[in-house]
Parts: structure tokens; sequence; C-alpha cells
């Protein structure tokens, strides 16, 4: 009895020196349950909204007020016709517009009901849905409130339009999500284990003592898997296009060059993990485990950034996949030029230059 005390204490000691295994046993939990606590929500919060007000009496800035005091919008902007309501989902940067009719306190006090307009961009159905039904219970509770001292009652109905996918087809907002996590994933992981299987095969001397340069073995080594990883998304593309039918309403060719981009983003960040990890087994469950809840959590695939906490939106920024994802819908539904998503692709570029410069870096440190 007292070997096997000794034994299984000797077990603890080996376990509670390991910081890895500790991180696994005690880190992973807590961040994956503050993750799944405070990501993984259908509520929406500080939804940024415009509003198209025809009126503009008291009534409608009543009604602007209280939407504005909710926590669930934030009015970004006002603006003044109807023909800037698409240049401003175009733009992303309002979900929904609220459209008060003209004469909207005179339409109430004589007809007793009047009209409000809520559009919203269906680019993510779910996400249209929930706007549309929290406008509803603010528009109500209004109702209520005012009809406390007015006999007949009023009406304030509201008349929902969706832009881009009328239909609130869910697909739409699911073939761009899974073509940016299978790229993100499968590019990643493909480059992770290059650098380390040339370690763990007994190869890595030869590259060192070869006179090509630890750029272009880096370089080399993400520029194969390009080609493979444009005919997967290729693949991924035309089995949307032609078994979902799902839409592509801008440039093919910007569709194409910007799907290029992000692949040489997630390969360079594999080939990064690569240069860090001493084993194939490492890598490959850094770029998996690693990076897959990340990027479904903090993608804005499932869930939306907005209605996350701050920190939480601050780190999602750092996620390739959330830019790409914002990219890829806006090319496919909403049909935008370059012009519109330049600076998506440049934080794109500019992580891939990082990703790239960094692996050059280690690489040259261990070759010292």
């Amino acid at each position: 009895m007292k070997r096997f005390i000794g034994f299984v204490t000797k077990e603890f000691y080996h376990i509670f020196r390991d910081k890895r295994s500790m991180f696994i046993l005690f880190g992973m939990p807590i961040v994956q349950i503050m993750l799944f606590g405070f990501a993984i929500t259908n509520e929406i919060n500080n939804v940024n909204i415009a509003i198209l007000d025809k009126s503009k009496d008291t009534e409608t800035q009543k009604i602007i007020n209280k939407i504005s005091a909710s926590k669930y919008f934030n009015i970004e902007k006002e603006i003044s016709n109807e023909s800037q309501i698409e240049a401003i989902f175009k733009q992303g940067k309002v979900k929904a517009v609220l459209v008060f009719e003209k004469n909207f306190i005179k339409t109430l006090q004589t007809q007793k009901q009047a009209k409000v307009q809520v559009i919203t961009d269906a680019t993510d159905p779910n996400i249209a849905n929930t706007i549309t039904n929290y406008v509803n219970a603010i528009l109500q509770n209004h109702t209520q409130e005012i009809n406390k001292a007015n006999r007949p009652s009023y009406q304030i109905q509201t008349q929902t339009q969706m832009y881009y996918n009328p239909e609130l087809k869910s697909v739409f907002g699911f073939v761009p999500g899974v073509m940016t996590i299978i790229l993100m994933l499968v590019s990643a992981m493909m480059t992770s284990i290059s650098i380390t299987r040339e370690k763990e095969l007994g190869t890595m001397e030869v590259l060192l003592v070869s006179p090509i340069k630890p750029f272009q073995v880096i370089i080399g080594k993400v520029f194969p898997y390009i080609f493979l990883s444009i005919i997967n998304a290729a693949v991924i593309l035309l089995l949307g296009v032609f078994v979902f039918r799902m839409p592509i309403e801008g440039s093919l060719l910007l569709l194409a060059l910007e799907s290029i981009l992000f692949i040489i983003t997630a390969l360079s960040l594999g080939i990064l993990i690569s240069t860090l990890s001493n084993s194939q087994q490492t890598a490959m469950m850094i770029s998996l485990m690693g990076l897959m809840l990340p990027v479904i959590i903090l993608s804005g695939f499932i869930f939306p950034i907005s209605s996350m906490p701050l920190p939480l939106q601050v780190i999602s920024n750092i996620i390739p996949a959330k830019w790409f994802i914002i990219i890829i819908k806006a090319i496919m539904l909403k049909g935008v030029t370059f012009s519109i998503i330049w600076k998506e692709t440049l934080i794109l570029f500019g992580m891939t230059v990082f990703f790239i410069v960094l692996s050059i870096k280690k690489y040259k440190i261990r070759l010292e």
C-alpha cells in the first residue's frame, strides 16, 4: 500500500509540475465556460440602426428616444431619404432602418393608427427576425403607454421588409460561414504540420544546411497549399451555388481574389504554428482545437458580435474569419464592390504579412 501511495504521490507531482496539464485541467474549462457563457446568446444588444423620420413630430421623437434608451439598439445615423437605405446597408454600418411615415402624429390622432416600417439587413436571417421582434415589442409598449390617456385607443402598426434575403433562407447565412470555417481550419492544419514534419522525419538538417534562405522555405511551404485550397474553395462555392441555390450578386473575380487572400492568411497562420511547435501532434492540436472554438464563436458566424461583452468584441478583431465572413457576405448577398470592403481586405492583408514575418523570424531563431 505504501508503494502505491508513493506512486500516486509521484504522479501528482508530475501533473503539478507540468504546466500544460495544469492549463488543460483548470485553464481550459474556465476559458470555455467564460466564452460559452458570454458569447453564446440569441439576444441582441447595441445593434446599430438608422432612422428615417419623414414626420419629425413629438410622437416620433418620443419613440426614437425610447428606442435609443433601450440597451438593444444604438442609433448610428439619421438619414433623409429612401435612396440612402441600400447604401448604408452595403456599407455594413447598420442592421436595420426604421421609417416613420409622413404626418405620423396627425395620422395617429385622426385615423387612430399610424405605420412604422422596419427594414432589416437579412443576410443573417435570425438577427433580422430578432430585430423585428424587439422593435415590435418596444412599439407595443409605447402604444400601451399612450393609450392609458386616450379613448378610443391608438394603434402603431409595423411593416417589415427584408433586404438581400426576403425569404429568410437560413442557408444564405450558413454557406458563407461554413466556407470560412472550413478554409480557415483546413488551410491552417495543412501548413501547421509542414515544418514539424521535417523535424520529426529528421530532414530538417538538410533544410538548415541548404542555401535556401528562411523566407524562401516559408514561402515555398505555403505556395503548393494555395492551389490545393483554391480547389477546395471552388468546390465549396459550386456546391453552395448549385446545390443550395446561394446567389453571387457581386463580382466573381473580386470574390476569387478575396478568397485567395483569406486562404493565404490561414496558411500563413498555419506555418507560424508550425515554426512554434516541436511535433506534428502539438501543431495539429493547436491548429484544430485552438482555432476551432474562437473561429466558430468569435467570427460572428452564429452569434452576433455586437451582443458580446466588450472584451470579447475586442478579441474578435484578431480572428481572420470575422473579416472574411463580412467580405464574403457583402460580395455574395449585397453585391458590393472593393470600395466598400477595402478596410476588411487591408486588415486581412496586414494579418498575412504579420504571420509571414513572424514565421520567418522564428525560423531564423531556430537556425541560430
